[in-house]
């Protein structure tokens, strides 16, 4: 009898690595090699994972899976319910080298340290070489970044922004920016004031099929005691569907996208914004795709520049400088505390059980969607976190839980650097602080609210209000160093002794609150 032929390469496909061309599959021979892939509840249970985060994973893998089964590719797969299912990839990865003898293992980057480090242990285990490759998914490599960095003590969006710009071509003309600036900011603050956003076009939904339907099954049996809804799950998991919401937000979301991105209105998750994120992250739509749709509905007139610079920044600039972040100080950035925060996480976060109106309504619409925008995560939730003192590294692992969208390579800068500024300042310039009368400016959060923003004690003081003026006192030395955050300290100095001692006081109540 023959010998079945040892298996030359074996493919290591992760949960965000669902891109078909993919450098991990340059040398891929059909009749030589194969592909590995596992479900395993460890990715779901090392933070506490909503059950859509684990679902959009989980589906759109299934969906790559069955893909590359009908391109005759062998792909070894295991299900999470298979009653032989180890629990961790480096585990099923070990039973799957001893079933199929592969001479080598290939994986592209993968987006979160733990996993890589897992996966070099579990190869040398085996006596099996590695090969790590770069990830084009990207604009930049880690490489790139790391010469960017070289010899800068601070690390800003705005320069790596720049060079990416200049190298791409992306909104250039003879070598300047489009309409003569880098980027257009200043005017993608709006808010819908009191009349609100009128009509907004909905997104285009993806109802689940019968892949993702059998999904969304286990996960209610597997993963009941998790946080989180799956009755609103309607989210792009194959290629195809990524393409059809890219090309449903240029026509319909777009050209409002700057003016309204900052913006906030109760019952309303996405507004203007794309719902591309976790397709980005998860490698099911290229950012090259999304950004030249883009410049091209500018090009064509359809979106001003400002909203469209806006957009491209987001994925040219800001996606490219987090993950770059990311991969030069991992692993001690995650355990960075530079504001010596040591306060526990609400257990609100996990219920939105609570009485102010916009951690309630930011909060239950994650719950509900796993989603929320980039302002409602920093300058709500984050902001939240920050001024109460909540240590780090409790918020970073609620925002990996929580989110669609959350890879670590994203989530960890976001919030350790810009939302928590636990990093002391390599990502942002100052603190993003705030009181109340942000939230009640940018959104109809406040209309209704027990509390009033514009009161930092008393029984009605919001304690967002509250606990910004004792921030500012708590960090006033480092904030008075700081040319960005110097004026706000100088409103500090206005005030009354006695004014801050009651200010003080009612912070001490809020936190106790909190702590309940």
């Amino acid at each position: 009898m023959n010998k079945t032929p040892r298996t030359r390469d074996l493919v290591l496909v992760l949960g965000d690595q669902l891109n078909a061309d993919s450098s991990a599959f340059d040398t891929f021979d059909p009749t030589t090699d194969a592909v590995w892939m596992a479900e395993v509840k460890e990715e779901s249970t090392h933070v506490w994972s909503h059950k859509a985060r684990t679902a959009v994973f989980l589906a759109a893998m299934r969906h790559f899976r069955d893909r590359l089964r009908s391109q005759g590719y062998r792909v070894e797969y295991r299900e999470l319910t298979d009653p032989t299912n180890r629990g961790s990839l480096a585990a099923e990865l070990k039973r799957a080298v001893k079933a199929v003898q592969p001479l080598r293992l290939i994986v592209v980057e993968p987006g979160d340290f733990r996993v890589l480090e897992s996966l070099q242990e579990a190869a040398k285990s085996l006596g099996l070489p590695l090969d790590v490759r770069t990830d084009r998914h990207f604009f930049s490599t880690r490489a790139d970044f790391d010469a960017h960095a070289a010899g800068r003590k601070q690390l800003r969006l705005e320069f790596f922004y720049r060079e990416l710009r200049k190298r791409t071509g992306v909104l250039m003309a003879d070598g300047e920016p489009v309409g003569g600036e880098w980027n257009f900011d200043i005017e993608n603050r709006g808010s819908f004031g009191k009349g609100g956003p009128g009509e907004v076009p909905e997104c285009l939904s993806f109802p689940p099929d019968a892949v993702t339907r059998e999904v969304l099954a286990m996960i209610g049996e597997q993963f009941a005691d998790h946080p989180g809804s799956l009755g609103h799950f309607d989210w792009p998991v194959t290629p195809a569907d990524a393409e059809l919401a890219l090309a449903d937000f240029i026509e319909h979301r777009l050209p409002l996208f700057g003016q309204y991105q900052d913006a906030m209105w109760t019952a309303q998750p996405y507004l203007y914004h794309s719902r591309l994120s976790a397709s980005l992250n998860l490698k099911l739509i290229d950012p090259r795709r999304v950004v030249a749709a883009a410049e091209e509905a500018y090009r064509n007139g359809h979106a001003p520049l400002p909203a469209v610079e806006g957009f491209i920044r987001q994925i040219l600039g800001w996606r490219e400088y987090v993950r770059g972040v990311y991969w030069r100080f991992m692993p001690e950035y995650l355990t960075r505390n530079a504001l010596n925060a040591t306060a526990p996480l609400p257990g609100f976060f996990w219920t939105a059980d609570t009485d102010l109106n916009c951690l309630r309504h930011a909060l239950g619409q994650t719950l509900e969607y796993g989603y929320a925008h980039h302002i409602q995560r920093l300058m709500v939730t984050g902001l939240f976190c920050l001024l109460l003192g909540v240590e780090p590294r409790q918020v970073h692992e609620w925002y990996l839980a929580v989110y669609v969208d959350a890879v670590e390579w994203v989530e960890v800068p976001n919030v350790v650097g810009m939302s928590q500024f636990a990093d002391g300042g390599v990502m942002a310039s100052k603190p993003y602080v705030a009181s109340g009368k942000y939230v009640q400016r940018m959104s109809n959060y406040c209309t209704g609210c027990r509390y009033d923003p514009a009161k930092s004690t008393g029984e009605r003081a919001c304690p967002f209000t509250t606990l910004y003026w004792d921030f500012l006192m708590r960090h006033e030395a480092l904030l008075a160093a700081n040319p960005r955050t110097v004026m706000q300290v100088r409103n500090l100095n206005r005030m009354k002794t006695d004014e801050k001692k009651a200010i003080r006081d009612a912070a001490g109540r809020v936190r106790l609150k909190m702590a309940e």
